[in-house]
Parts: C-alpha cells; structure tokens; sequence
C-alpha cells in the first residue's frame, strides 16, 4: 500500500470513525451512566470487534450477499430491531447509583457481536474494502483492518470520555433522563439513512 493511499484511508477511517452513529452514541450514553472504566470492555469491544469484521467482509464475507441477495435484507432488518431495542434500553436506563447495582454496560463481546448488526459498520466496512482493498488480497486488507483499530482506539476512548465528563452536569434524575432519551432518539435517528436511503 503506497503512502498515499495510506494517508487516504486513514483519512476516510477517522472522519467516518469519529463521527456521531450507534457505537460513539452508546459509548457517549454508557460513559455517563457507568463511567470510563466499566465502559472499557464496550470499547474494546468496537476496537476490536469493528476491525475483525472489516476483515472478514474483505477476505468473503461480501459474496454472500452476491450470492444470496435476501440476506442483505434479512441483516437491514435485524439490525433495525435492535438497534430500537438498544434504543429503549439507553431511554430508560436507571440512575448512576442505580445503575453501579443494577445496570450494566455492554460487554466485550455484546459490543463485538453488535458491529454485525450495526448499519453504519456494515456501510463502512464495505465501502473501505471496495475503496481501499480493491483487489482484495489479505494484505491489502489487513492494512484496511490495522487503520481501523488505531483510529478506533481514538474514536472509543474520546466519546467515552466525553459521558463520562457530562456525568457532572447530569446529577440530577431529571437531567439525566433527559439526556438519555435525547442519546435514544438520535440512536433511532442513524436509522433514517438506513430505511430511506437518499437517491
């Protein structure tokens, strides 16, 4: 991979990364309801779960829906389920001192298996390994893999941090259910690309 190509990628791997879609808006929404530290396995679980499936789109997981249209449907579908689910769990998540006994975050695998379900990780795998790994041969994928795990690491640390230093503003019950529907109603909003694609 040429350094020019690199820098592109990395480029298109933090711009589409860093911005606001489910995985940074549970991050945000789980930083400030369970704090950094029990939120580290959620990130861990996107760092590494996100690059894995880049990864594996890039070396055949693409062929099947060449193959078997239908399960690009069965998937959209699925994918919208939960992340309506997700989103009722963040709009009626409990408390911070009810939460350190009841709730619980995202685990590393819940939030590795999510990236499967996760429609702006599905769009972004695939326009990375059609973008970037275009003869899709393992090392130009593994490149595409690597990039995302760096800017990943970025990206989880960041919108965690960010809930985790809103948790001083959203003591108050109110504040905080407040905040936590606003956090459910944008997750619901990513899926407006999703179930009305422009063009």
């Amino acid at each position: 991979m040429t350094f020019d190509l690199l820098t592109a990628l990395a480029t298109f791997a933090f711009v589409t990364v860093i911005t606001p879609g489910p995985n940074n808006l549970m991050l945000m929404a789980s930083g400030a309801n369970f704090g950094f530290r029990r939120t580290v396995p959620h990130m861990l679980g996107i760092t590494i779960g996100f690059p894995s499936m880049v990864f594996l789109v890039g070396v055949g997981v693409m062929q099947v829906f060449d193959l078997w249209p239908l399960s690009y449907t069965l998937l959209k579908v699925l994918s919208v389920v939960y992340l309506l689910y997700l989103a009722w769990k963040i709009a009626n998540a409990a408390p911070p001192e009810q939460a350190a006994t009841e709730g619980k975050p995202l685990s590393f695998l819940q939030s590795a298996a999510f990236q499967w379900v996760n429609p702006k990780a599905w769009s972004m795998s695939l326009s990375a390994i059609i973008l970037y790994a275009t003869g899709r041969n393992l090392e130009a994928v593994l490149w595409v893999a690597a990039v995302f795990v760096a800017v990943s690491l970025i990206s989880t640390t960041s919108w965690t941090v960010i809930g985790q230093e809103m948790r001083r503003f959203l003591k108050s019950p109110q504040r905080l259910r407040i905040f936590n529907r606003v956090m459910a109603a944008l997750l619901v909003a990513t899926l407006i690309p999703v179930l009305w694609p422009a063009g």
